[in-house]
């Protein structure tokens, strides 16, 4: 596992995929949450590698919603990786394809036996319940967050985990289209790593970065947008949304030459995920376009003639 961890932040998502899938035989004695924790693994990266759709989704089908069938699932477990899975879909604009799953979700959701036994299932349930228009049912449980959370906590931990409290007030507001708002919340300087305390791994928190990103180009904020996601691909540079994200910045700031720059970035990294050509990337720089240094450079000297 920690090997998949490495592959993923190295963006090699063709051989994270190949060691998982290779591993898999042996997950059927797991618990539902590492049995499903290893399938959303699969499943992002097959997402952040650009594999077919198709996959992603049979892997949620048959892999993730369907440990529900065995008899001795722990229900919430499945449901804090489903909804992590269609977190990141949604923000990648691909609600036709996952609405009526988000929708059966959204069904289990309401049932309030899964609320407050996890931060990190609140906040993700408050994000789907708003998405699929219960909105009734989210403020019920952002409202319980406040009262049989945070108020039985002592001062010193209700100030830690009243940030817990802000991300799922931000995230309502994005499942709720009220971008400006979720902006409001989360402040100028947000980092989602910095919100381990809601028990997410560095993986999980992505996603909420993720959504700062999009509520940022939805709100017109276009310097903001291309200044943290440029600082993000510094780290990960073959992980082509962000530079799909990052073009969409450069053009909502009217910066064409970059614009141009990042369409090329992301044009390269959007290589099939079994595609050799991936392997190629990694293991022959020569293959490659401009590094992130050179793009930076390049950015700066159209700016300064600007």
């Amino acid at each position: 596992m920690q090997l998949c961890h490495i592959y993923q932040y190295e963006c090699r998502f063709k051989e994270a995929v190949e060691f998982m899938e290779e591993c898999s035989p042996s997950w059927s004695s797991c618990s539902s949450f590492m049995l499903t924790h290893n399938w959303w693994h699969v499943a992002l990266c097959y997402l952040e590698g650009n594999g077919p759709m198709n996959r992603v989704l049979e892997i949620y089908d048959h892999h993730i919603w369907k440990e529900l069938d065995q008899p001795d699932a722990v229900a919430a477990e499945v449901y804090l990786n489903a909804a992590g899975l269609l977190l990141r879909l949604c923000v990648r604009g691909e609600m036709d394809i996952i609405g009526d799953r988000l929708k059966i979700l959204a069904e289990h959701l309401t049932d309030k036996a899964n609320w407050y036994m996890k931060w990190q299932l609140d906040i993700l349930t408050v994000w789907t319940l708003a998405k699929t228009g219960e909105f009734s049912k989210a403020e019920e449980l952002l409202e319980g967050l406040k009262l049989k959370r945070i108020s039985r906590m002592t001062k010193k931990k209700q100030r830690v985990m009243h940030r817990g409290l802000v991300l799922a007030e931000a995230v309502y507001a994005y499942g709720s289209g009220n971008d400006r708002h979720g902006l409001e919340i989360l402040g100028p300087d947000f980092d989602a790593h910095s919100f381990k305390l809601i028990g997410a791994s560095d993986e999980q928190l992505d996603v909420f970065n993720e959504v700062w990103y999009i509520m940022l180009l939805n709100a017109g904020e276009a310097i903001k947008a291309v200044e943290v996601i440029e600082r993000r691909i510094e780290k990960r540079q073959g992980f082509a949304f962000l530079w799909r994200l990052l073009e969409s910045a450069y053009k909502l700031a009217q910066m064409p030459e970059e614009a141009t720059i990042a369409n090329e970035k992301q044009e390269l990294w959007s290589v099939h995920i079994s595609s050799e050509r991936n392997k190629q990337l990694h293991n022959n720089p020569s293959n490659k376009l401009m590094n992130y240094s050179e793009l930076a450079h390049i950015c700066a000297n159209v700016r300064s003639m600007n």
